[in-house]
């Protein structure tokens, strides 16, 4: 029999200081056991010099919803030319805590705080991001224009 896994203070201070050390400075630690399983639920572990390009889920069952757990993060959503259409902070015990993002809505998530972490829930099973889900008018990850990027989003906030 598996044992309830308790979500605490321990447990995000281990996955935050993963996500330190990741290279990409960002860490997930997943509640469900294989890519291939019905339903993704994970903490995010993100650091505030971590980018995650713009991107949109296609597919209609693949709405995501995220909850701030610790720390402040900036969700920026974008039309598909890449004009911002809105944005939102979130943080625990903030005015706003989460957002559930529709398929089809180009999005990012940017840390605002050292040691921010969020919950995230959507559909699986886990398939990497087809071309036409990455934003074209956006720097792809590891990309020379991929700090200054980040920087423009993180100056929303």
């Amino acid at each position: 029999m598996n044992n309830p896994q308790i979500i605490n203070r321990e447990l995000f201070d281990c996955v935050s200081s993963e996500a330190q050390a990741a290279p990409r400075r960002r860490k997930n630690f997943n509640f469900h056991a294989a890519e291939a399983d019905a339903s993704h639920r994970l903490l995010n572990a993100m650091e505030p010099d971590s980018y995650i390009p713009p991107h949109c889920h296609l597919d209609a069952s693949k709405d995501e919803s995220i909850i701030a757990l610790s720390g402040r993060f900036g969700a920026v959503f974008f039309d598909h030319e890449g004009n911002v259409t809105g944005t939102a902070s979130l943080a625990p015990g903030g005015e706003a805590v989460g957002v559930n993002i529709p398929h089809g809505v180009f999005h990012s998530v940017v840390a605002l705080e050292p040691g921010s972490i969020f919950f995230e829930a959507k559909a699986g099973p886990y398939k990497a991001l087809e071309p036409a889900e990455k934003a074209p008018w956006a720097p792809a990850e590891g990309e020379p224009d991929a700090t200054a990027y980040l920087n423009f989003l993180r100056a929303m906030f």
